[in-house]
């Protein structure tokens, strides 16, 4: 059972359209890896340049914040929920 990915409404015209997508990987790092080969032009929204996760998007891994765990290099494993949220600001 691979993990689902929940992509964000803005970032799901690179997923044709899908709001859920299926990926692998053992880390959040090896996930966005795999994400990105399944869908080109997607890491680039959600890591800079150096590929580290950009400071508006969130993840989380089974609705665990992974700033709070062990970040980019968060555990993952088959049947994981990954959420990816951007930040919202306003007023």
């Amino acid at each position: 059972m691979p993990i689902t990915v929940r992509i964000p409404t803005p970032l799901q015209r690179l997923t044709n359209g899908q709001g859920e997508v299926q990926c692998d990987g053992s880390t959040v790092t090896e996930l966005l890896a795999n994400l990105e080969q399944r869908y080109p032009g997607i890491k680039e929204r959600i890591c800079d340049q150096q590929g580290k996760l950009r400071r508006f998007v969130n993840i989380f891994v089974n609705e665990e914040d992974i700033r709070f765990l062990q970040g980019d290099q968060t555990t993952v494993k088959d049947g994981d929920e990954v959420s990816i949220i951007p930040a919202i600001a306003g007023g």
